[in-house]
């Protein structure tokens, strides 16, 4: 690994100065149904065992502000706490077996990285939930769990809530206390007054836990588009979650099991669509969906979904269209840079990536600590670099680029599926953690461009699904010569999966066949009749069924998008980009995932999504104003990994020894001569085998990890020797 960076001749001005204090709650404070009497804090162990007491407390505050003046405006960055955290907890609502504080101190400890400076609990006989904390100003301030006066509301909290200061004063007005610039606090005193309704005030992104002392119920909730994950499972009467599998993992009621089913999905997508995981009966709590369990059980329900019901929108002129979109735009980054650490900005040198770094260069008075990603292989780096390096230049950012070596794979292949918890297809996911481990040098908090082409059809095959209709009007035997020259081409395996989308005239399986990492005809050749009757039954195609009929989305692409929204986007890139920036204490946000921008461009007419060849057009024309003519007119590449060619060379022993016949045999689960065959034709470069090859290599490093032997679980695995 190299890493380079590279400083504008713009200086930054100084830093804004910063500041801190110490609160608690008051006791007796005033609530919506009455005060509780004052009660013992927490002790150093973090740990509460009365049923009433109060455990943690308010936040210090810090400030980290800036200020530039545009259209008569300042952006300053008001004071507020972060709360980067993991959570952890259990509530043995059926078997009311008292909590084991060991055991919750262990599903905290396997989580430290995403919060390795402080960690607390509250434990109330069979309910024990707690977090682990990263720190940003005071150490030893800011602790969670947080509770209400008289303790009987406990909340834990893993993310951000952006209207924390529009709902300060609604509270107060309702006669609460609100004594904290904490978000947490928030949280807190919205369920008194609200209950389970309290995630539809919230904007932002979150994975939480309430615990209700006085009804004995436990709520779980996860924000509308997923960008922050929780799992859970019931194990005999007790309810046990994490914000990663692994930290379930470590409770000696859950055992390890993989769930076929869930390997079914994700050979066939390169992913587990919640909430289904690979671990037999763990569940991932669904984005835009609560949990509540009591003693009468569990239950989950959806709070929201995104409408692609154009309420008139149809004849919205593309002027106004556009000055709404760059309105909800600047709305949307102003409010993700609500921060008391240093933050920057990933940039890829894509539009969405570019979009958000020239609106928060336009609202900062200091230049924006941008960080890219390139690869180095066989002598010559692939990369997009040049592009990021465009938009560094125009913004005058402070940019700092990683280069990614055949090395680097081999080494931290094991740790990034350690992190991610589940196998991964996406060849994305080594420069995802690389470029936030660089950025973790450097910032605390990270804005990212992600969600931009599942909002405004940024990819292939949205143009392509407009075309299915007229493409399956050709005469069959041209589209059957189209499909065999395609398969003779090795480096045309995107044409292949486009050809044989277009082919499918279900459209359910249609859109399947847009993501698959074995299609399903090499599907049935790699599984052993162990498999089989799985993946002849297509449980993709139901997962993808039951979305489709949820939609009230009329045409084929805003379809299409609703799908990729509910499924590929939370499930793949948002686990994905959640993972490996919380794996080095980095704390990665999405404002194009604002949910407000989400349901503005859900309801947007596909004309000004999608206009001829031009992808995500509307995006284009109002940041065409921002950005080079060579990043709006490039052809989107995503991360063009070179790893097709480290299996021929610097990775390929590291391959063949997780991939031999004698490990595909003890597995019984795919075909070794299959498998032999994959790797035979990849090595000889008579096809490129790369992503299949990628896809069952993790699957590999994964039972290696968590099922053979789960105490390695336990600690983040070594780099490879």
């Amino acid at each position: 690994m190299s890493v380079t960076w590279r400083r504008s001749s713009r200086e930054p001005t100084a830093a804004a100065s910063s500041s801190r204090s110490r609160r608690r709650l008051p006791t007796g404070s005033r609530r919506s149904y009455g005060a509780g009497p004052a009660l013992p804090v927490a002790s150093a162990s973090g740990i509460s065992t009365a049923r009433s007491s109060r455990l943690a407390c308010c936040p210090s505050t810090s400030r980290w502000s800036s200020r530039r003046v545009r259209r008569g405006h300042a952006f300053v960055a008001p004071r507020r706490r972060s709360e980067m955290c993991g959570i952890a907890g259990v509530y043995a609502y059926g078997s009311r077996e008292p909590v084991d504080p060991g055991a919750l101190g262990r599903m905290l400890d396997v989580i430290r990285h995403r919060g390795p400076d402080d960690s607390g609990m509250h434990i109330d006989r069979d309910l024990g939930i707690g977090s682990r904390r990263l720190s940003i100003i005071d150490i030893e301030g800011g602790h969670q769990p947080m509770s209400n006066e008289d303790g009987s509301v406990v909340v834990v909290s893993n993310g951000e809530i952006y209207n924390y200061r529009e709902l300060a004063p609604l509270l107060r007005a309702r006669g609460h206390v609100v004594q904290t610039a904490s978000d947490t606090e928030t949280i807190v005193h919205l369920y008194e007054d609200r209950g389970e309704g309290l995630v539809r005030d919230l904007r932002g992104m979150f994975g939480l836990a309430v615990w209700d002392a006085r009804r004995e119920r436990l709520l779980l909730a996860r924000d509308r588009l997923g960008v922050k994950p929780l799992y859970y499972t019931d194990a005999g009467g007790r309810l046990v979650f994490g914000s990663e599998i692994k930290a379930i993992l470590q409770h000696p009621a859950v055992g390890v099991g993989v769930s076929l089913e869930a390997l079914g999905h994700f050979l066939a997508l390169k992913y587990v669509p919640a909430p289904e995981t690979m671990f037999d009966g763990i569940h991932a709590l669904p984005p835009g969906h609560f949990l509540t369990c009591d003693r009468g059980g569990v239950r989950v329900e959806q709070y929201w979904d995104v409408s692609f019901a154009r309420d008139g929108r149809d004849t919205i002129g593309e002027e106004e269209a556009a000055e709404q979109l760059e309105e909800l735009l600047r709305d949307a980054v102003r409010s993700h840079l609500v921060s008391d650490v240093p933050f920057g900005a990933f940039l890829s040198g894509g539009i969405d990536s570019s979009t958000v770094v020239a609106l928060m260069s336009q609202m900062l008075d200091h230049p924006v600590k941008t960080f890219a990603v390139g690869f180095d292989g066989s002598g010559s780096v692939v990369n997009e670099l040049p592009y990021a390096r465009l938009v560094a230049d125009r913004w005058a950012t402070e940019h700092h680029e990683v280069i990614i070596r055949p090395r680097d794979f081999v080494d931290l292949a094991e740790k990034v599926v350690w992190h991610l918890d589940q196998p991964v297809g996406d060849l994305a996911s080594l420069p995802n953690y690389m470029v936030s481990e660089l950025a973790a040098r450097h910032v605390k908090m990270i804005l990212s461009g992600e969600g931009g082409d599942e909002l405004f059809a940024g990819y292939a095959r949205y143009s392509f699904e407009r075309l299915s209709p007229a493409f399956r009007a050709l005469p069959a035997p041209v589209r059957s010569l189209a499909l065999a020259a395609a398969g003779r081409l090795p480096g045309l395996r995107r044409a292949k999966i486009a050809l044989r989308a277009l082919c499918e005239p279900d459209e359910v399986r249609r859109l399947t066949g847009w993501f698959p990492l074995f299609n399903r005809e090499s599907l049935s050749e790699l599984v052993t009749p162990r498999l089989r009757s799985i993946v002849d039954a297509s449980p993709a195609d139901a997962v993808f069924a039951a979305q489709l009929a949820r939609t009230d989305a009329a045409d084929v692409v805003s379809r299409m998008l609703y799908v990729d929204t509910k499924l590929w986007l939370p499930d793949d890139l948002l686990a994905r980009g959640d993972k490996t920036s919380m794996a080095v204490s980095l704390e990665a946000r999405v404002p194009l995932l604002d949910h407000h921008l989400v349901e503005f461009a859900a309801a947007l007419p596909p004309r000004l999504k999608l206009r001829r060849a031009t992808r995500k057009y509307l995006l284009r024309k109002v940041a065409s104003k921002w950005l080079p003519e060579a990043v709006l007119t490039r052809k989107k590449q995503g991360f063009p990994t070179p790893i097709g060619i480290w299996f021929r060379h610097e990775a390929r022993d590291f391959l063949r020894d997780h991939l031999s016949p004698d490990v595909i045999e003890s597995r019984g689960l795919f075909d070794r001569a299959f498998v032999a065959r994959l790797l035979d034709e990849h090595d000889r470069g008579f096809a490129d085998h790369s992503a299949l090859l990628y896809g069952l290599l993790n699957i590999e490093l994964w039972h290696r990890l968590f099922v053979d032997s789960p105490v390695r679980a336990l600690a983040e695995p070594a780099p490879a020797a």
